[in-house]
């Protein structure tokens, strides 16, 4: 910066200060180049000087993990998506005084939740328009904020726009048709509708607890230099076995959740980030650029997770998937019928439980409604499991779509847990967007 080389002046602080080269106000526009990422329009708000340690990510405390999420755009190298022509959301607020919930005997407001929950950004989108909104913990309408898990949801949606530009010929398709590399793995006869569903039947460990889990050993590789071949000898290790036939059992999967954007990656030809910016990003007019983790920029992006956006446009994505993934001038990005499909719960074995029993998974996205046997709780409706698909990401990370409502509701938080039991924090998720969606369509 050209002012270090021209401070002349006696003062110490005052030279620190000028030498800085940025405001420290977090509401004030920068140049992208202070926050590291070139390609960016603009520097997101705030800008953090100091980072945690991705190493640690899953053992953050509250605070680190604010810092951490908000800064997940600069902690590792990213394919930046960039908007064209912004379309904001509409404004017509709407108060939420009556949405309130009962967990456990106890009635609570909309702000005793946010606080409850550690929400660190909410929007309730309503109708098209914004009816009410909320930034927490430093965070401003320019926080990139990551997805975590959300990702899922965003990839499985490019997958259906990969079926409708015809670069995948059938979900039924096994991936072995435009992943060559998973020839003689565990994978090899998975179809890209089970790895969708997370009924590969292949073994993982998603425990976020176990620091030997399979998933610990993923960010571990995150955490280091040649990511993409050392996530890949993990996924596809020649010694991983299944542990049940494709389709017929259902487990979490972050391993074939990667490898489901390696597999679209080689079927589109592009990366997650290129993709997501030609179809949906731009043509839908997000507000502004988002960043999504790469393992190798420009080629390989994360499939599992990664995806960095503001406020506003998580919920102009869910936006995109209520509206069918239909544009503004009438272009269908999607197939017909394929957000109503995405949520049509898998009945493979664990899928479907005693909470859930029409099943808890579909594309990628999750069924949260109150389960069947939650007791002393209400309200028990409003966004019903037909109609309603969660993304969700650890630690508090979500986007509900209910189409019949024409409801988007966006969470951003820093759950204590990863993954809390369905008892504890979705239960309340489930309460409150309950709440807000009865409270709205009075």
């Amino acid at each position: 910066m050209k002012v270090m080389f021209m401070c002349k002046m006696k003062s110490e602080l005052c030279l620190l200060a000028l030498c800085l080269g940025f405001s420290l106000n977090a509401g004030a526009a920068q140049p992208a180049g202070n926050c590291g990422v070139q390609q960016l329009a603009t520097c997101p708000q705030p800008v953090d000087d100091s980072l945690p340690d991705v190493k640690e990510m899953l053992t953050w405390d509250g605070q680190q993990r604010i810092v951490g999420f908000r800064n997940d755009y600069r902690s590792y190298r990213g394919d930046v998506f960039k908007a064209a022509v912004p379309r904001p959301i509409p404004r017509l607020s709407r108060s939420l005084s009556a949405a309130t919930y009962d967990y456990h005997g106890q009635r609570y407001g909309l702000q005793e939740y946010i606080s409850r929950n550690n929400v660190t950004g909410m929007m309730v989108i309503k109708d098209g328009k914004i009816a009410w909104q909320y930034y927490g913990g430093g965070n401003t309408p320019t926080t990139l904020w990551t997805s975590r898990s959300v990702g899922k949801s965003v990839v499985s949606t490019l997958v259906g726009a990969a079926v409708k530009e015809g670069k995948i010929a059938s979900l039924d398709d096994e991936i072995v048709k435009y992943n060559p590399a998973v020839r003689g793995t565990a994978w090899e006869h998975v179809t890209v509708r089970q790895l969708m569903q997370h009924t590969s039947g292949v073994k993982w460990s998603e425990d976020y607890t176990n620091p030997q889990s399979d998933f610990a050993k993923l960010t571990q590789c995150e955490a280091n230099a040649g990511t993409y071949a050392c996530v890949n000898a993990l996924v596809n290790d020649p010694q991983r076995q299944a542990y049940a036939r494709p389709g017929e059992a259902w487990s979490y999967s972050s391993g074939g959740a990667w490898l489901l954007g390696d597999t679209l990656e080689k079927a589109t030809g592009k990366s997650l980030a290129q993709y997501l910016q030609e179809k949906i990003w731009q043509p839908y007019g997000m507000t502004h650029d988002g960043v999504w983790h790469s393992y190798q920029p420009g080629r390989h992006d994360v499939g599992a997770h990664g995806f960095n956006a503001t406020l506003e446009d998580w919920g102009k994505f869910g936006l995109f998937i209520m509206n069918n993934g239909v544009l503004p001038d009438g272009t269908k990005v999607l197939p017909d019928g394929w957000v109503k499909a995405a949520r049509s719960w898998s009945t493979a074995d664990k899928s479907v439980t005693a909470g859930h029993p029409d099943g808890s998974y579909g594309y990628q996205w999750w069924n949260n409604s109150v389960p069947v046997t939650a007791r002393n709780v209400g309200p028990v409706k409003g966004l019903e499991s037909q109609d309603t698909m969660w993304g969700l990401g650890i630690f508090g990370q979500i986007i509900a779509v209910n189409q019949k409502e024409k409801l988007v509701i966006v969470q951003w938080s820093v759950w204590p847990k990863a993954e809390p039991s369905f008892s504890a924090q979705p239960l309340e998720a489930s309460l409150m967007f309950n709440a807000i969606a009865n409270a709205l369509a009075k």
